[in-house]
């Protein structure tokens, strides 16, 4: 990337920093126990101050909320948990004011089933033009008991159900998530509408879930899902209902949509697919802006892994001029710190290591050693709320409290994603730790051993991860990273990243078995563990500062 392009304003997402706002669990406004976007208004000074660029907010429309929220029953409106349209455009007006840009999810592949469009399609019958804004089909074997075909939903089962009549709707998520026909042309510009609705109020992107989800296979045939059987679209090749190539030609409608904004509008891609070259396809010039990078997240604690990730993504992004995003946590997933406190650090699906007891004090020093890594990479990054905390995954959660339908579809077996959704600790000593007012009780319970994890009490301690998290980003800032995306490779023992991504900046991760000396000329500019007598230690990142000087290999 040039100079020019990285200091057009309009180009801020090549090199940005977002963090991810799960509403419900961020900051409580008017003390009912669920986060609000009065919460969230009154912590953007915290998002400013920790240095990031954006925030992404996860879903805040109206919604039975079977899945969180994405399963949308309104695409033009606010849920009133959270607030209203004002509210929405009060808190994008606010983060403008203090330099924050707002991106909105978008949850498009299917609605919720009490969306009116679903509600219709139901009582209409079949092949009625309400049936078709849907995917439903005839089922197999004797009078249509079987489903239309093998297809799995991402939690468990199969990804249909079937209605009195006799049909068979599709859901690739839960029952009351119906997937969208894409095919249709009233769904098309119905949507196309949803996105000028929400460009018009002045957000700055939004974020595709599910991106490769929206396009089936004509005919519906059967998937072959090799030897797992589970919803793992990482491993995926060919599949019909997933990554099919026709998704583009929707986004690249939806890009010409954007373009037509001066101001520039973008789009995030949340896009869990097999390959670097297959996630390419979807940061194509006249399609989707950025992409999570997902392979990222699941190489886990491991330098051939990251290693591996991180050279397939720099030569298929850079020479395409796509910049990577990368990412190592979300609402979807195992907290970093507990991940990497586990003997499966990689991660491929919720349930990999759900039976490891993690280490937490292990993942700490990991967690805070691979935000260093992903900060000091081109491009930009995602920061899941609570990351900059090192909060942990709440794994013992009563049953009584769980809502992700995981826990559901699965009788238990999986017990999903609300561990990693716990609401944020702000202050005090004892729970709810200033997350609601006036004692309200939050919607899932906070433990009390998080009083010395609250924002409150990191802000007063130097070494903290918060403080590391603030210092890391605006060294970033400070440095000439930003401007360009080179990464070149030193030579560097077994279990080491090293790379020089200026003259005079380094990253060295030490994720092998033995302390590191990094050289006698060696300045550390900041390290995620102490650096003593020039040795880093076993799982540490340190940035440093050197003389100019030839690349020793790459």
């Amino acid at each position: 990337m040039n100079t020019e392009i990285a200091g057009d304003p309009a180009a801020w997402w090549r090199h940005a920093v977002i963090y991810e706002v799960y509403p419900r669990s961020f900051a409580d406004g008017n003390g009912d126990g669920d986060g609000d976007l009065a919460g969230l208004r009154a912590h953007l000074g915290y998002l400013a101050d920790l240095g990031v660029d954006g925030l992404w907010v996860a879903p805040w429309y109206p919604s039975p909320m079977a899945d969180g929220g994405y399963d949308v029953s309104d695409f033009c409106g606010i849920h009133p948990m959270f607030g209203t349209l004002d509210d929405a455009d009060a808190l994008i007006a606010d983060a403008h004011a203090v330099g924050l840009k707002v991106i909105v999810d978008m949850v498009a592949n299917h609605t919720s089933d009490e969306h009116p469009w679903f509600e219709a399609a139901r009582g209409a019958g079949p092949g009625s033009p309400e049936r078709d804004r849907y995917i439903f089909a005839d089922g197999r074997g004797a009078r249509g008991a079987l489903p239309p075909n093998n297809w799995i939903s991402a939690f468990g089962g199969p990804a249909w159900t079937r209605l009195p009549d006799g049909q068979w709707y599709l859901h690739l998520f839960a029952p009351e998530q119906p997937d969208l026909n894409w095919s249709n042309p009233h769904v098309l510009a119905d949507f196309d509408d949803v996105l000028r609705f929400w460009f018009d109020r002045g957000i700055d992107g939004l974020r595709i879930d599910a991106a490769p989800a929206f396009i089936k296979q004509p005919g519906l045939p059967d998937a072959d899902y090799g030897d797992d059987p589970r919803f793992t679209t990482v491993k995926w090749v060919g599949n019909p209902h997933w990554d099919v190539e026709g998704v583009h030609d929707l986004f690249r409608r939806w890009r010409a949509l954007a373009d037509t904004y001066p101001d520039g509008r973008i789009f995030v891609a949340e896009a869990i697919v097999n390959s670097a070259e297959r996630l390419l396809r979807y940061v194509r010039p006249d399609e989707l802006h950025t992409a999570f990078n997902f392979h990222f997240l699941k190489a886990g604690w491991d330098a051939v892994r990251l290693r591996g990730v991180i050279d397939d993504t720099l030569a298929g992004f850079l020479p395409a001029g796509v910049p990577p995003t990368w990412v190592l946590g979300s609402h979807d997933d195992v907290r970093l710190v507990s991940r990497f406190g586990k003997a499966t650090t990689w991660s491929q699906h919720v349930a990999d290591g759900a039976d490891e007891l993690p280490d937490l004090d292990l993942g700490t020093r990991r967690a805070r050693a691979a935000t260093l890594l992903m900060l000091a990479l081109p491009g930009g990054a995602y920061i899941y709320q609570g990351d900059e905390l090192g909060l942990p995954n709440v794994d013992d959660l009563p049953d009584g409290v769980l809502q992700d339908p995981f826990f559901r579809r699965t009788g238990g077996a999986i017990r999903g994603r609300d561990g990693c959704r716990v609401p944020m600790p702000w202050s005090g000593d004892a729970p709810p730790f200033g997350f609601s007012p006036a004692g309200g009780q939050p919607w899932l319970p906070i433990p009390e051993a998080w009083a010395g994890r609250t924002v409150e009490r990191q802000a007063q301690d130097p070494n903290s991860m918060l403080a590391l998290c603030r210092a890391a980003l605006r060294q970033r800032r400070l440095l000439p990273l930003t401007e360009t995306q080179d990464l070149t490779w030193r030579t560097s023992p077994e279990g080491v990243l090293d790379f020089d991504r200026s003259p005079h900046f380094r990253c060295v991760a030490n994720i092998s078995a033995e302390p590191l000396a990094l050289g006698v000329d060696a300045q550390v500019l900041l390290s995620s563990a102490p650096v003593i007598g020039g040795m880093l230690p076993v799982d540490a990142v340190a940035w440093l500062s050197h003389p100019a000087r030839a690349p020793q290999g790459r």
